[in-house]
């Protein structure tokens, strides 16, 4: 056959060949993330990399101490070296000399006293990085060290170690009968260490002066507006005149920022009139930024004879940490989730956030819920044992489901399969025992060529019911505004709702792509110019963000379709979208989405804001949460009894997501939240003897590595549309942090016998003597 043959033979296939099906868009379909590319590429525009001509470098001066006086700072020295272009201090801030993001009590720089080690007191410009180091090791700091206040409990009676005192908040929960008392009581005492969000890249950011005498802020922030309002009140400037842009983001489990940098870095860019960097060392990430929050917890539960709760009586005790920060919504959580997810008639729970010089606490997934959930699952397992009930089976007597109170007086009104989903993970086949041969050796708790004895090895299982609330509460006004343009067959979305790693970008793409049927769709890159879409935490873009790029879309859709409901006579309900074309219910329209443009730019913005919430009254009583969302995890550990080494085999995950929206980013976001909490179980704790920070580093911090993250099963995904939610879906990052720490414990109490009373769990709580 020729080659002219031979071509025309194969034009004719390649016409009589079917098109091929278009790739699959849209919700419900796992779309690659909008910057996985980029990632993947290196090209991924990470705060760290950023450049820009003329750069200075800056360097920030922190206390060694965690309580001093300060007597005198004297900058002389720096201002002379050769290299340096400015020092700023506590005197030279010119507006609001305090910040934080739940509340306002944290200095720029710390003027008459420091209160935590690693406090800022200087920030320095300098035209080499090593230079800015030097610069800030020479201002010389005359302390007069104080004792500091580092035991919670000792600062109801310590002097105040700040002008508002050291209580930032008390609630005092009362539900029920104080009298009621059960047949059967088991007590309690409970500690959480100090996890850190260890984010992927430290702290850095890059600040532009702009010629109105503003100032341009590049930052991996997850609440760009709030950190813009912030540093335009310390810049003593009108908030228009304070820019933030948002670079990529390295992954975020809190609140991400330390804005005790930005805003030296926007003074030292307004002092100089250059553009100034500062790229943290993991150091002054570990003291910077905010941790989640040391907890103490005396509980008492008691139940009747078949172990079904009567009362549940509780102390909790947060350390917050030198400053409130966002203490007291981590409370609020804690208290009104102090009893899990269970039915109790009547519960009194005591809670309390107090200052200490312990370094800042604030923000982290699951904050408030994580905690109280390790306490309250392990006197259940304390019951279970007391009553010889299998602890799976007492905990299904006693699970809530929608309908029932929650003890803030609160009707869950959200759906709660909290049943189904214990049931799922305790019905999941458990993971076969490991071999007692030499090849199999690995499978011990103390890893590859471990110390152990397989003959010292104890398999448990154990559960963990968690439960945590979506959105801000109390009040929070949450709101989000987005606009979705259209024009020559690509739609472009603005909303300020910054992609942390939550999927955002992805989920508004496929948003649009559902509801306009077009494939192209750009999510543009964030800054404060466009309007404000709140903080990337508690699943708010997912629900806040979503429901306004939906509502949107589907404003253009109305616009859309309505010239062509008109001409046909018909209504736009009549018409659907779908793949790119436009049809109507009888076959009689059939066009496309690009036809029916025709050229034409369509846009619409709309705001989604959720149904109000309330603050908790004087009792604890109040709907202060707009929703809820549970999980329940079974994990099987094995534990060397001799050596305390303890190895997480596997863990059980069912979970009630409301709907799927992308089934690989769900996936991997409730994977991602089950190592979370791992690590808190057994390896994360930042120790701070005396108030100083030990070992704030990598190597110090123990976080949990791929070798270390055991067989993650997701079992079951209860998709029961939770109806006041966009597309009904639920938050599912945070949940699994909160019940999997838990269920860890449970599964190493059920190994060892040991009561296993603190996190993250220490060797000498899991050896068993004469075992």
């Amino acid at each position: 056959m020729s080659n002219e043959a031979a071509t025309a033979q194969a034009a004719q296939a390649a016409e009589a060949a079917p098109e091929p099906d278009p790739a699959p868009h849209g919700l419900g379909v796992s779309l690659p993330a909008a910057d996985a590319r980029a990632k993947t590429e290196g090209t991924f525009p990470y705060a760290a990399d950023l450049w820009a001509e003329g750069l200075l470098w800056a360097a920030v001066l922190r206390s060694p101490h965690p309580h001093a006086r300060i007597v005198s700072i004297d900058t002389t020295h720096a201002r002379e070296m050769p290299g340096v272009r400015a020092v700023v201090t506590h005197e030279d801030v010119p507006g609001t000399p305090v910040l934080g993001r739940g509340k306002a009590d944290r200095p720029v720089f710390a003027s008459e006293m420091v209160r935590h080690h690693g406090e800022p007191i200087a920030a320095v410009a300098a035209d080499h990085p090593d230079t800015a180091r030097m610069a800030a090791a020479a201002v010389i700091v005359e302390y007069e060290v104080l004792d500091p206040v580092t035991d919670p409990e000792q600062a109801f009676e310590a002097e105040p170690l700040h002008p508002d005192g050291n209580l930032i908040r008390h609630i005092p929960l009362r539900h029920g009968d104080p009298e009621a008392a059960g047949d059967v009581i088991v007590e309690g005492l409970y500690r959480i260490g100090r996890q850190d969000p260890a984010p992927i890249g430290a702290e850095a950011g890059l600040a532009v002066p702009r010629p109105d005498g503003g100032v341009e802020l590049y930052l991996a922030s997850t609440d760009p507006h709030g950190d813009r309002d912030t540093a335009a009140a310390a810049f003593g400037l009108e908030p228009e005149r304070v820019k933030v842009v948002v670079t990529g983001v390295p992954g975020a489990t809190a609140d991400r920022e330390d804005q005790s940098f930005q805003l030296p870095l926007g003074l030292l860019a307004l002092r100089t009139g250059c553009p100034v960097k500062l790229a943290a060392t993991r150091e002054e990430s570990f003291l910077g930024h905010t941790h989640r929050h040391p907890t103490l917890l005396r509980y008492r539960h008691h139940a009747d004879a078949e172990g079904r709760l009567v009362k549940v009586e509780a102390q909790i005790l947060l350390d917050a940490g030198a400053y409130a920060d966002t203490s007291s919504d981590a409370l609020a959580a804690a208290v009104a989730f102090a009893c899990g997810p269970y039915v109790v008639p009547n519960a009194f729970i005591e809670g309390w956030a107090v200052r200490t010089n312990n370094p800042p606490s604030g923000h982290v997934r699951g904050e408030g819920a994580m905690q109280v959930c390790a306490a309250y699952e392990a006197q259940m397992d304390k019951l279970a044992k007391k009553l010889g009930v299998d602890p799976a089976e007492l905990r299904l007597r006693n699970v809530m489901a929608t309908g029932d109170v929650l003890p803030t007086g609160q009707t869950v009104t959200c759906p709660a399969p909290v049943a189904e989903l214990l049931e799922a993970v305790r019905d999941f086949p458990l993971p076969p025992l490991p071999k007692d041969t030499p090849e199999d050796e690995w499978l011990l708790p103390g890893g590859p060529e471990g110390a152990g004895e397989p003959g010292a090895v104890r398999r448990g299982v154990g559960y963990g019911l968690g439960m945590v609330h979506m959105l801000g509460a109390e009040g929070a006004d949450e709101v989000s505004t987005a606009t979705v343009r259209v024009q020559g067959g690509v739609a472009t979305v603005l909303c300020a709702a910054v992609e942390t790693g939550q999927g955002f970008s992805t989920l508004a793409r496929q948003i649009v792509q559902e509801t306009l049927g077009i494939d192209e769709v750009h999510v543009v890159p964030v800054d404060t110019d466009q309007p404000p879409a709140g903080a990337g935490c508690r699943g708010r873009h997912t629900w806040v963000s979503g429901g306004a790029v939906e509502r949107a879309a589907k404003m253009v859709r109305t616009q859309l379709l309505q010239p062509l409901a008109h001409k046909f006579g018909m209504s736009t309900e009549l018409l659907q979208i779908t793949d790119g074309k436009i049809t109507s219910y009888d076959g009689v329209l059939s066009t496309t989405v690009t036809e029916a443009m025709d050229g034409k730019e369509l846009w619409a913005t709309a705001q989604c804001r959720p149904h109000p919430t309330e603050p908790l009254d004087e009792s604890g009583q109040g709907d202060a949460f707009v929703g809820m969302a549970f999980c329940a995890i079974r994990a099987v550990v094995d534990v060397d009894i001799e050596l305390g080494s303890v190895r997480v085999v596997e863990l059980a995950v069912a979970q009630d997501v409301g709907r799927v929206l992308n089934p690989a980013q769900l996936a991997a976001r409730i994977e991602a939240g089950v190592t979370q909490g791992v690590g808190a179980a057994l390896t994360e704790n930042l120790r701070t003897p005396r108030g100083l920070v030990r070992h704030p580093d990598l190597t110090g911090y123990s976080l949990p590595t791929a070798l270390d993250a055991p067989d993650i099963h997701i079992v079951k995904l209860v998709e029961e549309r939770d109806v006041v939610a966009p597309f009904g879906a639920k938050a599912v990052s945070a949940v699994p942090v909160v019940a999997s720490p838990a269920a860890v414990a449970s599964a190493v109490r059920s190994a060892t016998g040991r009561p296993v009373n603190r996190l993250p769990i220490r060797p000498q709580a899991a050896v068993v003597t004469g075992g």
